[in-house]
């Protein structure tokens, strides 16, 4: 399925959350929307998955408008970080009502992911730890087989050997059924390695979209005596830089094969680290 994002703009009072942000998402792929609280990353799920309009622009899938439109919703499943299901209805009553909303809904898979994380299909949502109410919102999510499925946070509460079983399974279900995954993390460094592309929103503007082996190959950190530092970043897009007793560390668009060629020391940036970078650094930097 293919996502276009064209303009979109949306305020809350004087809250600015989206800022006329324009992207595409060509699937099947798996991508990381990545940003700190309040850069918009919650606005642009919800409107994605036709939860909410804009204010201005628009979003189309296949050329159609998710607002109002059920037969395009049923192929889009959004898992935020809580407060997905009813609090009164037991786990089995969840799992009926989205295989009826789903049209290609996989109720052994479903059943398959309960017994994984040990839920009691007669258990009351409102009776679940915060972890077991993730762990129900990932089986939903997963088993949905939706063409766009977006996870929002979705491990709260789940201890790390849980988290890296989800990461396992989203990576054996994306072989066998691909499909658009959307991820909004800031357990970045847990999962980045699971993302082809990346986006960033600061302030409710994308920052960056970009591919993750693009990021890794070419976005570096470059160390060396301030003069040598300068000379190389010269005619190079700078991302942030540090100085300190005549020494200089940059972060930059570059090759490490150049940068080692001017004799500096050069590593790769992780991924939580270019997130913190670009939406910390102050406005025309």
């Amino acid at each position: 399925m293919k996502i276009e994002v064209n303009g979109l703009t949306k305020k809350y009072g004087d809250k600015q959350a989206l800022n006329n942000i324009s992207f595409t998402l060509d699937g099947p792929k798996i991508y990381g929307l990545l940003g700190r609280n309040g850069a918009g990353k919650t606005t642009f799920m919800d409107i994605l998955s036709g939860q909410i309009v804009a204010d201005d622009g628009e979003i189309r899938i296949n050329g159609e408008k998710p607002f109002d439109n059920q037969k395009l919703t049923e192929s889009i499943c959004l898992i935020k970080e809580g407060n997905n299901f009813k609090r009164e209805l037991k786990i089995k009553n969840i799992l009926k009502i989205y295989s009826c909303f789903y049209p290609n809904w996989d109720q052994a898979f479903a059943e398959g992911l309960i017994a994984e994380y040990n839920l009691d299909l007669n258990a009351k949502v409102k009776t679940l730890s915060k972890g077991m109410e993730s762990a129900l919102g990932i089986t939903v999510g997963l088993a949905s087989k939706a063409p766009i499925t977006i996870f929002d946070e979705p491990y709260i509460g789940l201890d790390a050997p849980s988290r890296k079983r989800f990461y396992d399974i989203l990576i054996e279900e994306f072989q066998e059924e691909k499909r658009i995954f959307i991820f909004s993390t800031h357990l970045i460094d847990e999962v980045s390695l699971l993302f082809e592309e990346v986006l960033i929103l600061r302030e409710g503007m994308l920052e960056l979209h970009e591919q993750t082996d693009f990021l890794r190959e070419k976005i570096i950190s470059v160390t060396g005596k301030e003069a040598e530092v300068q000379a190389f970043i010269l005619d190079k897009e700078v991302i942030d830089q540090k100085k300190l007793a005549g020494m200089m560390t940059a972060y930059v668009y570059g090759t490490q094969e150049e940068a080692r060629e001017s004799g500096l020391i050069v590593e790769g940036i992780p991924i939580q680290d270019l997130m913190i970078y670009l939406t910390d650094r102050k406005r025309g930097a």
